[in-house]
């Protein structure tokens, strides 16, 4: 399956009120692996951007003011969309945005036709998702990083790529349990370089766990533990466990240990 991780970063609030896209962020991501192919495009939104915004992303008219206009970068940016699963957080929201802008471009266009999103994507949103996962706790994106303990050190204002690469990590922990960290050398390089490596996945061509069984000794030990037990106690919790069948036979546990 091919997803979508995807973030923006606007002039304001709402785009009936006339506000815009200034930042689209975006990462790919198939069969729960990021592909390292990535969507990232600062924008024109042809007006101001609100004071209370860029106190949230940082992003200045002055730093998008030669940036190009969304019917400029709007058939890429959907090309890289088209026909994926979006991830989002707070979705509503983004495609809202991305909706009316689609909409304006088609206004002054017929062809090609672009959008909406959801006739065109599946549409997950993971704030929604996290509400549901955890009722009546707090379901930011920071919150959600904490609670999965996902580093976002280096997160201080928005941005809509830096957040879609977190987000990545977040859906992973919140669809797949836990992930497994890089421990290898070059991740030792970036730890120690100040860098992050991020999340990555096991291969599935890793060496499989050795089986070490139990010494004779081990066994004798395990057993009189047990005796004791028996006769201070009177039973032993261990006797109804499967593969143990009681204190009148010298049989052993059928489970072995992994180390």
């Amino acid at each position: 399956m091919r997803q979508i991780i995807l973030d923006t970063e606007t002039t304001g609030i709402d785009p009936k009120e006339g506000h815009r896209l200034i930042e689209i962020g975006a990462v790919e991501m198939t069969n729960r692996r990021l592909t390292g192919n990535t969507y990232h495009q600062y924008i024109n939104p042809e007006r101001e951007i609100e004071a209370e915004a860029i106190g949230i992303h940082g992003i200045t008219n002055e730093r998008v003011a030669d940036e190009p206009r969304f019917a400029e970068v709007a058939d890429a940016f959907w090309a890289f969309i088209k026909g994926a699963e979006l991830i989002i957080h707070n979705a509503p929201f983004d495609v809202g945005f991305i909706d009316h802008e689609f909409g304006m471009l088609q206004a002054s266009r017929d062809e090609p036709r672009l959008g909406p999103v959801a006739d065109h994507c599946a549409i997950l949103d993971t704030l929604k998702m996290a509400r549901d996962k955890h009722p009546g706790q707090r379901n930011s994106l920071d919150a959600l990083c904490k609670r999965y303990e996902i580093d976002n050190g280096h997160r201080v204002l928005h941005g809509a790529l830096l957040d879609a690469e977190i987000l990545a990590d977040v859906y992973l922990a919140m669809t797949g349990g836990q992930t497994a960290l890089l421990l290898d050398a070059d991740a030792q390089a970036g730890a120690n370089s100040g860098g992050t490596s991020g999340i990555r996945r096991l291969s599935n061509e890793r060496p499989r766990l050795a089986v070490t069984r139990l010494s004779e000794a081990e066994l004798d030990a395990h057993h009189a533990k047990l005796s004791r037990i028996r006769e201070g106690a009177g039973e032993c919790a261990w006797d109804t466990l499967a593969g143990w069948e009681g204190s009148t036979n010298d049989s052993t546990p059928s489970a072995s240990v992994e180390s």
